[in-house]
């Protein structure tokens, strides 16, 4: 068995820009991935079943993006072998930094290549949709401009920063924060090159600020220190920093309520070139 990385991610901004007949919300983002990870084993077995074996707490297996990943490429692929799924889990839950998505996404390219099925990188995005907005960007493997409903990916090279990551005890429901959202007229969009202005902003911090006030504390908090900023639909905050050095000063001086944790922003999935790395043997 090998163990293989599922990376955090932040959204570096987030617009609402309208929304779909079906109620899905259309937005802008910048993607970037973390060097902060979940690790997924796998064994592979020949009985056809996929078995989740270090289930989440208060998650169904049937829930599970793991599970609903390796059944999904089964369906895809039909392939009669089955996999016993090991997580050791790292991203905190419902915190906006992807863990599910990204371990949904590992998933799908790491059965990929061990069942065989050997399906292009394309399709693999493809069904990487079926399971969440957020996980094309996992499995497309390059840091990207989004839009749409987060699946229209254009890469992207943003600066590689370090970031202090501060974790309120909460977690956050996206389908909450959007129903509280009312947006009834839109921001207009933005280009790349506001991105790359400074020119953005995350439309949905105001509104999960007044909803969880933890994740507002978080953000008072960690802002005097420089520009804190919400991922995603929160709950975590983050903070552009100098180097590690000064990361870790900022989370050592945390209060006694609040998690954090280094990382730096990396522009490339570490298993973006699938066929050429190596896992980390166990």
């Amino acid at each position: 068995m090998h163990t293989w990385s599922a990376p955090a991610k932040l959204n570096l901004f987030l617009h609402i820009t309208g929304r779909r007949p079906d109620g899905y919300h259309l937005l802008q983002t910048v993607f970037q991935f973390l060097d902060y990870a979940d690790q997924l084993t796998f064994n592979i077995t020949d009985n056809g079943k996929v078995m989740q074996m270090t289930p989440l707490s208060g998650v169904d297996e049937g829930d599970d993006l793991t599970v609903r990943a390796a059944i999904l490429l089964q369906a895809e692929t039909k392939t009669e072998k089955g996999v016993e799924i090991y997580l050791n889990k790292s991203i905190p839950v419902g915190a906006g930094l992807g863990g599910g998505s990204s371990d949904a996404a590992t998933t799908l390219l790491v059965l990929n290549e061990l069942w065989g099925a050997n399906l292009e990188r394309a399709r693999l995005v493809e069904l990487a949709l079926q399971l969440g907005a957020d996980v094309p960007v996992f499995v497309a493997g390059h840091a990207a401009w989004a839009e749409g409903v987060g699946e229209i990916l254009t890469p992207i090279e943003p600066e590689e920063r370090w970031y202090a990551v501060m974790v309120p005890p909460v977690q956050v429901s996206t389908q909450r924060v959007f129903e509280e959202l009312g947006l009834t007229a839109y921001g207009p969009p933005s280009k790349i090159r506001d991105f790359h202005a400074g020119r953005v902003r995350n439309d949905l911090e105001a509104v999960v600020r007044r909803c969880y006030p933890d994740v507002d504390r978080a953000l008072q908090w960690l802002a005097q220190f420089g520009e804190a900023r919400m991922t995603g639909s929160g709950a975590c905050v983050y903070l552009p920093v100098k180097d590690h050095g000064e990361g870790a000063q900022i989370v050592e001086r945390r209060p006694e309520w609040l998690e954090g944790f280094v990382a730096r922003g990396v522009n490339r999935h570490p298993l973006s070139g699938m066929q050429h790395e190596r896992s980390v043997g166990v």
